[in-house]
């Protein structure tokens, strides 16, 4: 089945330093867009992190200090991303809880003004674990009959998980379910329900450090103030405030605080 698009749609994968989206960085960035009618156009790129690879990241994707050595630095080729990025919706396996949030660092740390959070995402890795509980290689071998090969090279593991959605598209079609007895939901080819199927949070800012709760309002979701109104903590405790700027939280992060912050002074103004 192929896809129903109204935006391009854009296929991820990061490859990193590791697994912090605060302090590590991208080393090799796959996107494969896909265009509404099927013209598909892909770019991959190899990314200096302007730090140390440590060997057991290596040991995951096979990229090395000597492999990026000359590459360019993130902030170096972020205006190109982004421009390739420009009015599209993303896609990609884990995405959601990765490499979004950690791309999304990246462009605010090249002052790159991209606000990712107005783009559908559609996270392969969550309709999978919701519809079958399993990894990208057993999803690939489930879905597409085939064995992943040469998995953790970015542009490989992104391609599988373009053949994958459309697997799933056609496993959890309307006909299927009719055909099984009505035994799931079917899944529906449009980008805002895969998005909205894709999701487990309500999320404010990718790390999940703020959430909307049941009345969809603002709260923070860590530590001494979980469950409490930003606003609310924001204006009892302004310290707050400048604790988390100061402290090791992601940049989107701090820019959803702040909005928050300034809101809350303009309606009281």
């Amino acid at each position: 089945m192929e896809l129903n698009l109204k935006n391009p749609l854009v296929f991820l994968d990061l490859e990193t330093t590791g697994i912090n989206i605060v302090t590590d960085r991208i080393v090799e960035i796959a996107l494969l867009k896909i265009f509404p009618g099927g013209k598909q156009d892909e770019k991959l790129m190899l990314i200096n992190p302007e730090m140390p690879i440590p060997a057991q990241s290596s040991a995951i994707h096979g990229i090395k200090d000597e492999d990026v050595k000359d590459a360019p630095t993130f902030k170096e080729v972020a205006k190109t991303l982004a421009s390739f990025l420009e009015g599209c919706d993303l896609a990609g396996f884990n995405s959601n809880r990765f490499d979004i949030p950690l791309l999304s660092e990246e462009f605010l740390r090249a002052e790159v003004d991209i606000d990712l959070k107005k783009r559908k995402f559609i996270d392969v890795q969550t309709i999978f674990h919701k519809m079958e509980k399993r990894t990208l290689g057993a999803a690939y071998e489930f879905y597409c009959n085939k064995e992943l090969e040469n998995a953790h090279s970015a542009m490989v593991d992104t391609v599988a998980t373009y053949e994958v959605l459309k697997s799933q598209l056609d496993r959890y079609s309307a006909e299927e379910a009719e055909a099984r007895g009505k035994k799931f939901n079917p899944l529906v080819n449009d980008v805002d329900k895969l998005s909205e199927f894709s999701s487990f949070d309500r999320n404010v800012d990718f790390a999940g450090r703020i959430v909307y709760n049941s009345d969809g309002v603002e709260v923070f979701n860590f530590g001494k103030h979980k469950g409490k109104p930003v606003e609310q903590v924001l204006k009892e405790e302004p310290g707050y405030y400048g604790w988390m700027l100061n402290g090791e939280f992601p940049l989107y992060t701090k820019k959803v605080l702040t909005a928050i912050r300034l809101r809350a002074f303009s309606n009281n103004g």
